[in-house]
């Protein structure tokens, strides 16, 4: 009778981050769910800051059999795979063209210049354009110190959002059944100084995080705050 109580009080979407879209959040438990169910992991967190030299928040972390670490990187879209999927190559190009368009932009406003000012109005839109692109450009796919925090990664994306010859070196995929479309290779990364340990410390950081916002608790600069006693409900 508790059981059943509970069960039919308890929200799904209380783990649900308040920017995250539906899609996104369905997609981080099928992760959830091959993680656990086809990788044997009996320790996963969302949301899982790994510290280090990266210190990224990954969006699925698990430790399976043998001490063996997966990282899952969730993309409800192509054009939040894009994003992350870009070379140094890629930044130095772009970069190369904002150094173009500086030394355009300095000679549209030197005395003399016979242009029109919508010439001059399309370079700085042009200009705003590109450093709010440099401003969101990630190599995260590519960038080796990521690659080295876990033994397999995989990106959990739609069937079709991400192609199999899209994918980084190094890098699965994981679609919603959930199922392996491409197998991640096994990366020989160096467990040494306590990287499990700091691993499983992090999932567990986040894990209290996450149920701490599922009860309520409101974080801010004053750190957390946990609701009144008259608000809290016993599932």
């Amino acid at each position: 009778m508790g059981g059943e109580a509970a069960t039919q009080t308890l929200n799904p979407q209380r783990f649900k981050l308040g920017s995250e879209s539906e899609r996104a959040y369905r997609l981080k438990w099928e992760a959830w769910e091959w993680l656990y169910c086809e990788a044997r992991c009996r320790c996963i967190g969302l949301e899982v800051r790994l510290q280090g030299p990266w210190g990224s928040v990954v969006d699925v972390v698990g430790i399976g059999p043998n001490n063996v670490i997966y990282a899952v990187e969730v993309k409800a879209s192509r054009a939040d795979f894009t994003r992350d999927n870009h070379t140094e190559a890629d930044i130095a190009r772009l970069r190369q063209r904002q150094d173009a368009l500086r030394r355009r932009m300095e000679l549209a406003n030197t005395p003399g210049y016979r242009s029109a000012n919508g010439d001059r109005t399309r370079l700085e839109q042009e200009a705003e354009r590109l450093k709010e692109r440099l401003s969101t450009i990630s190599t995260k796919f590519h960038d080796p110190r990521f690659l080295a925090i876990a033994d397999y990664h995989y990106v959990m994306a739609p069937a079709g959002v991400v192609l199999a010859e899209n994918l980084a070196p190094g890098w699965g995929l994981l679609e919603p059944g959930p199922r392996e479309a491409v197998s991640a290779p096994e990366k020989a990364i160096r467990k040494n100084g306590g990287i499990v340990s700091n691993v499983l410390r992090a999932i567990a950081r986040a894990n209290s995080t996450t149920m701490m916002r599922a009860y309520g608790v409101r974080f801010g600069a004053e750190g957390a705050r946990f609701p009144r006693e008259d608000d809290c409900q016993v599932l």
